[in-house]
C-alpha cells in the first residue's frame, strides 16, 4: 500500500518540488496551501505524515498542529515542520506542541525525503 503524505505550504515552488519528489518515491500526495485547507483534507484522508510550514495565511502551522493532535483519527500521523523559522525558541515551541521533527528552510530535497522515510519506516 502506498504511503500518504500531506504537504502544507503556501509557496508554490516548494509544493511542486516536494510533490514531484514524493510521487517519484511512490507516495500518494495531498496538497494544502494553508492550515485550514489541510484540516479540511484531514477530515477525509489520514496520511502517514504531514509536512507542515509554520508561516501561512489563515491558519498557521502551530494552530494546524494543535488541531491535528486533538484529533483521535490522526494520533498515528507523524508531523514534520518544514519552515524558515529557525530560532531555538521556534524549534522548542514546535516540538513542545508535538511535532515529530523540525526541519529548516532552505532545504535539500534529498534530506527531506530521507528524514521522512526514516520517520515512517
Amino acid at each position: 500500500m502506498k504511503k500518504k503524505i500531506l504537504i502544507v505550504d503556501d509557496e508554490p515552488n516548494i509544493v511542486m518540488s516536494l510533490e514531484y519528489t514524493f510521487k517519484k518515491q511512490d507516495f500518494e500526495v495531498f496538497i494544502a496551501r494553508d492550515g485550514s485547507e489541510a484540516l479540511e483534507i484531514l477530515k477525509h484522508h489520514i496520511p502517514d505524515v504531514v509536512l507542515l510550514d509554520i508561516m501561512m495565511p489563515n491558519v498557521d502551522g502551530y494552530q494546524t498542529l494543535t488541531q491535528i493532535k486533538k484529533t483521535d483519527s490522526l494520533k498515528n500521523t507523524k508531523v514534520v515542520f518544514l519552515t524558515a523559522k529557525n530560532k531555538a525558541s521556534d524549534i522548542e515551541k514546535g516540538l513542545k506542541l508535538g511535532a515529530d521533527k523540525y526541519l529548516n528552510k532552505p532545504f535539500s530535497v534529498k534530506k527531506i525525503v530521507s528524514e521522512i522515510l526514516e520517520l515512517i519506516a
